[in-house]
């Protein structure tokens, strides 16, 4: 039995031994990754500073990640990268850090100069000119006895017989000729053969009655003019009175470009420019001709001026209504050497013009919204009359972002601006003072307790830097009014204190003592 309990006594040792050699074992092995254990909570220390917020409550605005107060959702970053303690962003200015420039692809672009040079687009149709068109009339009345032109479009020379016409007046005409011959009476005889030269018949067709001595009713219509027949208006048996017209005939070999011209562009519209057209029906086909007329009236319902172009037409390629489409590219002699900057960085606001202008002289990424006057739009560019200055750089690219993130922080927007020149004209002041907060509810705290103070107009509260911006009516109240309005709800200010038992009542996430 002796020998049986030394046995299990040595089991039992070596037990005792492997179990604490596997203690030590799982502690090296193990205990090295929890060594410190504040190793996450260095991680945050670490991260780099920045503004962090709530994806579902953008107003949550807090110095590091954490967990939104109101949903415990995970925070995110608005904006990242620290700003150094030199560097004075202006509280109205919008920074963003190089990630969510990147992520929005917001570019800039120096505000450059240049000669004005505007691209005019225009829309019309081809027209007969005015100037060759000629209405072919009958001389004498009578009846249309033949034609030889019996359909519109078809080609005409100047002399070309076009018809007959059977005249009972020019019969007797010609009667009274003969008699006057008769007579040997120089006057009759002459007031006679003017009778007939005023009916169109030629002085051999009258020397010929003469020799002859033979009369006829009937007369041939000759063609006035070459052309094209654009209008047949008679057809044989229709009887006509003097002067009534048969035809409607006009030259093609010179036509009109008729454009619409909107009233905004027709200051850049000169005589003698230089205009280059195509047609629908003859596609990659250049035309170039120049500007002769501008209509010096408004059409009151299209608001357009027709702008006429003269055209030579050998081959008879263009013809009356077809289709052209007219680039004009306008010199702006008025606007030469003039800042210029891309239409995409240009906010309307309905009566105001806006950019964003990137703030100088810091390191960091800020932007602010200013307002500009512009002249005429040139091709993606505009003219700046007012507001920028040469170099200046702006954003060209992801304006809206850029704004947006400035309606989120309750700053100056497209859709909320005081500008100085409305302040300095309501006598108001604006004046700065330091206010220790930590979040997007200490900002709408702040902010409401200085605004509740008599005369405060506007308050805003930059959560980096600490530094509210008020606008007052300076005879109504003061900073130390609302240095002490907003200490009341438990933050400090450079001249007041908070209570602490105001400061505690605090929730969690705007404790900053």
């Amino acid at each position: 039995m002796n020998s049986i309990k030394k046995i299990l006594e040595k089991r039992m040792v070596h037990y005792f031994l492997i179990g604490i050699v596997g203690l030590l074992s799982g502690m090296l092995i193990f205990g090295g990754q929890n060594t410190h254990p504040d190793h996450g909570e260095h991680e945050l220390e670490e991260t780099e500073p920045g503004v962090w917020t709530c994806s579902m409550h953008p107003q949550i605005k807090m110095d590091k990640p954490g967990k939104c107060p109101i949903c415990a959702m995970d925070l995110i970053p608005l904006r990242m990268g620290g700003t150094s303690d030199n560097e004075k962003i202006d509280p109205n200015a919008i920074q963003l850090s190089e990630e969510a420039i990147a992520l929005a692809n917001i570019r800039t672009t120096p505000v450059v100069r240049n000669n004005g040079a505007k691209k005019i687009r225009l829309y019309g149709k081809i027209t007969s000119d005015e100037r060759s068109l000629q209405s072919q009339t009958a001389h004498v009345s009578g009846r249309i006895e033949s034609l030889k032109v019996d359909f519109t479009g078809q080609p005409v020379r100047k002399g070309e017989s076009l018809g007959t016409i059977y005249s009972p007046d020019l019969l007797n005409a010609q009667q009274e000729l003969l008699v006057a011959l008769n007579t040997k009476q120089p006057l009759l005889i002459d007031a006679t053969r003017e009778k007939l030269r005023n009916w169109k018949m030629t002085d051999s067709q009258i020397a010929a009655i003469e020799q002859s001595g033979k009369v006829s009713p009937i007369i041939s219509i000759q063609a006035t003019v070459n052309g094209v027949v654009l209008a047949k208006k008679v057809n044989v048996g229709d009887y006509v009175s003097q002067g009534g017209v048969l035809f409607d005939i006009a030259n093609l070999s010179r036509v009109w470009g008729v454009f619409d011209a909107y009233e905004t562009d027709l200051p850049f519209l000169q005589l003698n420019e230089e205009v280059n057209f195509t047609l629908q029906a003859l596609p990659g086909k250049q035309f170039k001709g120049k500007i002769s007329f501008i209509d010096p009236i408004i059409d009151p319902v299209s608001r357009t001026a027709r702008i006429r172009v003269d055209l030579n037409n050998p081959n008879m390629e263009l013809k009356p209504e077809m289709y052209a489409t007219a680039e004009v590219n306008a010199s702006l002699s008025q606007y030469q050497d003039e800042l210029v900057i891309p239409q995409s960085a240009v906010l309307w606001t309905g009566k105001r013009s806006v950019v964003y202008v990137r703030q100088t002289g810091i390191q960091s990424s800020a932007f602010m919204l200013r307002e500009v006057t512009l002249g005429p739009a040139l091709q993606n560019l505009y003219v700046v009359t007012d507001g920028l200055e040469e170099g200046e750089e702006i954003v060209m690219n992801g304006v809206f972002t850029v704004d947006a993130n400035a309606q989120l922080e309750g700053k100056r927007s497209m859709m909320n601006q005081d500008t100085a020149k409305d302040v300095q004209k309501s006598g108001l002041e604006i004046q700065t003072l330091e206010v220790q907060g930590s979040c997007g509810m200490c900002k709408e705290r702040i902010q409401n307790a200085a605004l509740s103070v008599t005369g405060v107009k506007r308050a805003e509260w930059e959560i980096k830097t600490k530094q509210l911006q008020v606008e007052f009516d300076s005879q109504a109240t003061n900073m130390d009014a609302v240095s002490k309005a907003i200490a009341h709800v438990g933050h400090d200010t450079a001249k007041d204190s908070a209570n602490a038992d105001v400061y505690e009542q605090l929730p969690g996430c705007c404790l900053y003592r």
